[in-house]
This record gives structure tokens, C-alpha cells and sequence, in this order.
């Protein structure tokens, strides 16, 4: 396992070692608070929701003037667009993000009263910079059981097929773990993974959203998306959560925060919110 400033990435062998309960959990809920029954109903047939309108054009502009800023000093440390990870550990403004409680209602008709919120990350495409996400699925990277864990995909910049919006393969997650291979980095995909043939596993979907709105989907969904060819930048922040019950390995739990309801200390400590 390796561990960098306020980061824990556990390699694949790690999280194979540990034991799992992999399989997608179908919401409940028959009095959701912001969804519609329509949604839910949605929500478990395809395994991804959106889009939703979270911020106004004036609250995703401010957001995204801080963006700019974080970009710049992040290219000024000698790294790249995609390295800004587990940021709401060390960045107040994205976990007010994260916290952001029209975000958390919309995930809290989905898991449940007890959420938490524990990741962050900006995935931010360059114009022209050829790089790619394979297809995945996002609980082979993470240690964390039962595999209830969502993810919130914040449009920062306008997203769509010319600048690289992310897609989906609808239904995939009711497969389970699909099998995968390695990935070249240097072949032009962000991860280290790809799915070969997911189109035996879903109905494709491209999933275009304006700035300020978001998207969610399963841990299970196979989703991924494609370079970049426009002259504008495509900056999405996932932001990520799970019901208070799921089971955190390899230390993994140190990064969450209650966002709604309560969570046993033993399991979920909570993390604190940075000074600045």
C-alpha cells in the first residue's frame, strides 16, 4: 500500500486479499425527500442518475475561479491536471463541496440517512491533451465493502462528447465485478485498467451536462470517456459517498466525513475539515 500526503492508494493485491460483498443493492425508498419514485425506480435499472441541477451559474463560477487557481498552483508543483486527489483533506473549499447539502440530500434518497462522504478528486482535461478513462468500474480501486458507494460527478466546465463527457454503459452495474486488464498509462489512458467488450453488459449512453449540474452512479457501472479533441477544458470534481454501515479497509475509513446522520467513531473517526 502506498501512502502520500493525506492520500491512502492501496494497490490491487491489497484490496483482493481483503474479503468483499460485491454486488449492487437496490435502493428503497418510498418517501424519498428530493428524488422522484421515477428516479429510485431509474436509479436501479441503470445505475446512474443525471442530470441534476445543483449550483446556479453564479455559484459554479465561483467554484470554478477556485479551480483555476488550485490548476495553476498544482501545474506550478511540477503536476499534472489529474492529481488532485482526496482534495477535500486538504482544500476547505472543496469540502464544502462535498458537504454541499443539496448534493448530500440527492445521495441521502439513494444510501440513506447515514452517509459519508469520503473522496475527492478532480479529473480535468486539457484541451487537446489525448488523454482517455478506459472502461471501469470504480470499487476495483476501492477497499471498501459492501460495494453500496456512489459517486457525484460535479460538471465544473460544460461537458459533452466533443470535450470528452463522461459515458456509461446503463445496467452494467448489476453484473457484478467485471473481469478487466491492464492498462498502459502511457497509451493515453488516465487509469492503469480497462473492460473489453462492455457492450455485452449495458445500453450505451453518452451523459452531456452543463455546468453546475451533476451526475451519480454506481460503484459497479462500467463508465469511462474519451480524449479530449476541443480547444476547451473539461474539469469535472467526483466527489464520493457510501451508507455509514459500509466497511472501510487499508485505513481508508481515515478519509471520511459524516455528511449526514451519524456514523460509529470506531468505523468512520471523521476527518476533520482543513483550515484553508
Amino acid at each position: 500500500m502506498k501512502k502520500t500526503d493525506f492520500e491512502i492508494i492501496p494497490d490491487r493485491e491489497s484490496i483482493a486479499s481483503e474479503h468483499r460483498e460485491i454486488g449492487f443493492v437496490p435502493t428503497r425508498n418510498d418517501s424519498p425527500q428530493v428524488l422522484t419514485p421515477e428516479q429510485i425506480d431509474d436509479w436501479n435499472s441503470d445505475g446512474y442518475l443525471g442530470p441534476l441541477d445543483v449550483y446556479d451559474s453564479d455559484a459554479i463560477a465561483a467554484v470554478r475561479q477556485y479551480f483555476d487557481q488550485l490548476l495553476a498552483e498544482t501545474f506550478a508543483a511540477g503536476k499534472d491536471s489529474y492529481s488532485i486527489s482526496s482534495a477535500h483533506l486538504k482544500h476547505a473549499p472543496v469540502w464544502d463541496l462535498l458537504t454541499n447539502e443539496r448534493t448530500v440530500n440527492l445521495v441521502a434518497d439513494l444510501l440513506g440517512e447515514n452517509v459519508i462522504g469520503w473522496g475527492a478528486h478532480f479529473f480535468c482535461k486539457m484541451p487537446g491533451d489525448g488523454k482517455r478513462v478506459d472502461w471501469h468500474q470504480d470499487c476495483s480501486y476501492w477497499p471498501l465493502t459492501p460495494t453500496k458507494a456512489v459517486t457525484v460527478w460535479l460538471a465544473i466546465d460544460d461537458a459533452n462528447a466533443e470535450n470528452g463527457c463522461m459515458e456509461v454503459f446503463a445496467g452494467s452495474h448489476k453484473h457484478g465485478l467485471i473481469e478487466f486488464k491492464d492498462s498502459d498509462a502511457n497509451a493515453g489512458n488516465v487509469l492503469d485498467q480497462t473492460v473489453e467488450h462492455p457492450e455485452q453488459y449495458g445500453t450505451h449512453r453518452l451523459t452531456p451536462l452543463r455546468a453546475g449540474q451533476i451526475s451519480i452512479h454506481s460503484d459497479l457501472l462500467l463508465h469511462g470517456s474519451s480524449a479530449n479533441v476541443s480547444n476547451r477544458r473539461r474539469c469535472g470534481l467526483t466527489l464520493r459517498y457510501c451508507p455509514a454501515d459500509v466497511h472501510a479497509y487499508l485505513g481508508w475509513n481515515q478519509k471520511g466525513v459524516v455528511v449526514r446522520g451519524v456514523a460509529d467513531p470506531a468505523k468512520w473517526p471523521g476527518a476533520p475539515r482543513p483550515a484553508s
